[in-house]
């Protein structure tokens, strides 16, 4: 598995789990495509969105969270890893849950500022 710049536990705990779900890198095809949104004149002119196709199961994901490629190459097999899960298992993963409910609650709280400052 590539090195990423993340906590060496993270990504020790990344590789546990694609040997436990039987994905390997070699199962993998990645692509890289210019990302879109905020970021200004770099995001315009690198590619740092990642598509990964796992080729056994079809599944596909594409990641623009973070301004650099190599973060969401990270994040890209972790939700791989997620989907993989839930394709195999039929449910949704504890992390993939809770990192759900995290990002639903802080919609909410914009949602509630945006009203409370009238724009």
């Amino acid at each position: 598995m590539p090195s990423f710049p993340v906590r060496i536990e993270k990504q020790k705990a990344l590789e546990d789990r694609f040997a436990l779900l039987g994905i390997r890198e070699a199962d993998l095809k990645e692509t890289f495509v210019r990302s879109s949104g905020p970021g200004g004149q770099k995001t315009n002119k690198s590619s740092t969105c990642v598509l990964i196709h796992h080729i056994p199961t079809g599944v596909q994901v594409k990641c623009q969270e973070d301004r650099s490629q190599s973060m969401n190459r990270f994040l890209a097999r972790r939700i791989l890893a997620d989907r993989i899960e839930e394709f195999k298992t039929g449910k949704v993963s504890g992390e993939s849950a809770e990192r759900n409910r995290i990002r639903k609650n802080k919609a909410r709280g914009k949602r509630r500022r945006e009203r409370k400052s009238g724009t």
